[in-house]
């Protein structure tokens, strides 16, 4: 990417992060970028993992993102990234996750449920947050995501369904729902970024506009935030600020891990022999 200077924070924009869960930083990259990383997205490194999955025409959420093209694994390390973060999570930040997220240009596919990101992946603490770096206008035609006002305060929400499982969508609808002056529309122009917390609640209705909705996803963590459950994905704990310092910080929260169909709370825990592991399963518990 370009070397552009660093874009700093004010200090209204760090309150409103504090404050509200959220915000959006516009112009962050310049039209040519857009366009360099429009092509990554468009190259047959990415545009054949998308045939091979079957996912081309649909929405997409194509993960380990960083590897997949060079372009990409220096998105996710951009001085102006790390600049609009480090006075979110500090100076040591890994990677938790990258991905592709975008909006297949079928009329009204692609909604995603209302949900806290950190649902998916709990970690022993929430310092933890995820970029949305835009490559088309988002507006509520093309399903921009719509966050709820504070809602990072209200810590870890229900996302089980009446079986117990987790499908990654909140249940406290009374949420968003009562409260539709809290609910905003992020609607950055490309080259924009959004920054949400892993704990605000949003979610995103279809596209309707016939045009793409593309954009990258990096979710980054605090070097002490220790991955609880979910996958360890190829690019995951990637250095991205600062170094390893081998330290873990745990807050006074309490999760339920995200049990879902075929595998039992991801890579990440590995805290269970395979002989019992073998057991549990024959158990069915």
């Amino acid at each position: 990417m370009s070397s552009t200077s660093p874009i700093a924070l004010s200090d209204a924009q760090i309150q409103a992060y504090r404050e509200d869960g959220f915000i959006v930083v516009e112009n962050v990259f310049n039209a040519a970028e857009i366009e360099a990383l429009r092509a990554a997205e468009g190259s047959p490194a990415i545009q054949s993992e998308l045939e091979a999955g079957g996912i081309k025409h649909k929405t997409v959420h194509l993960l380990e993102l960083t590897t997949r093209h060079p372009a990409f694994h220096d998105l996710a390390r951009d001085p102006r990234i790390m600049a609009c973060i480090r006075p979110l999570l500090g100076e040591d930040i890994q990677l938790q996750h990258s991905k592709l997220a975008t909006k297949s240009v079928a009329k009204g596919t692609g909604e995603f449920g209302w949900h806290q990101d950190i649902m998916f992946y709990p970690h022993t603490n929430t310092s933890l947050l995820s970029v949305f770096v835009y490559l088309d206008d988002a507006t509520p035609e093309n399903g921009c995501m719509s966050m709820l006002k504070g809602s990072h305060r209200l810590g870890p929400l229900n996302h089980l369904d009446a079986n117990g499982k987790f499908d990654g969508n909140c249940r406290e609808t009374h949420l968003w729902r009562d409260q539709p002056d809290k609910v905003v529309p992020i609607t950055p122009k490309a080259g924009g970024i959004s920054i949400h917390h892993c704990l605000t609640l949003h979610g995103s209705p279809a596209n309707v506009s016939g045009r793409p909705r593309r954009g990258v996803v990096f979710s980054y963590r605090a070097d002490d935030a220790q991955q609880l459950a979910d996958w360890v994905f190829k690019d995951t704990g990637l250095v991205v600020s600062g170094r390893r310092r081998g330290v873990t910080r745990c807050e006074n929260i309490t999760w339920i891990l995200p049990r879902r169909s075929g595998h039992n709370y991801g890579t990440a825990h590995h805290q269970v022999g395979e002989w019992a592991q073998a057991l549990n399963e024959k158990a069915g518990v």
